[in-house]
């Protein structure tokens, strides 16, 4: 990965060993639904049949590369565009390493996949929902739960990033 570092009039770039570390540690049909929690699960499994789409010379369940990654996740919040953001703010695109495990967060271990959601607060209400947060879809999914439940609170920690790219692209 490479990070690019932008000062006053000065631009570097510098090589990033990948590492099991997050930032942080960032039309498809609708079926009406009684709970927000059958909204999410009927959305991952939408995202699940798509994933054919999406299919390489890698099993689809574990994307690694980050445009690829990148690609998933502004498919799927193509409605949400401020959930790309928090993506590629919380995990560069990433959801899983080279070695085929899935990101977690520098911060907090717990922290979890593309959205970094920390199965310490989360993972028994996903489980509850038959959503397994170590897949791409399902912890997209899950994300789109938590925004719908809770708006963007869940990843205030990273709003100066996220926050600061909107705001440039008002």
């Amino acid at each position: 990965m490479i990070l690019a570092l932008f000062t006053t009039g000065v631009v570097s770039a510098t090589a990033v060993p990948e590492t099991a570390y997050g930032h942080i540690a960032m039309t498809r049909e609708e079926t009406p639904v009684a709970t927000p929690e059958s909204a999410a699960l009927a959305t991952a499994q939408s995202a699940r049949s798509q994933a054919s789409r999406y299919t390489t010379t890698a099993a689809y369940s574990t994307p690694g590369a980050s445009a690829e990654t990148e690609s998933i996740v502004r498919e799927y919040f193509s409605d949400i565009p401020v959930m790309i953001e928090i993506a590629r703010c919380e995990s560069g695109f990433r959801h899983t390493l080279s070695d085929g495990s899935t990101l977690r967060g520098k911060v907090d271990p717990a922290d979890t996949g593309v959205m970094q959601i920390n199965k310490r607060y989360h993972l028994r209400t996903a489980t509850a929902m038959d959503l397994d947060l170590e897949s791409i879809y399902d912890n997209m999914a899950y994300a789109r739960h938590l925004y719908e439940e809770q708006g963007l609170q869940p990843w205030q920690a990273s709003a100066r990033c996220w926050n600061r790219t909107l705001a440039a692209n008002i």
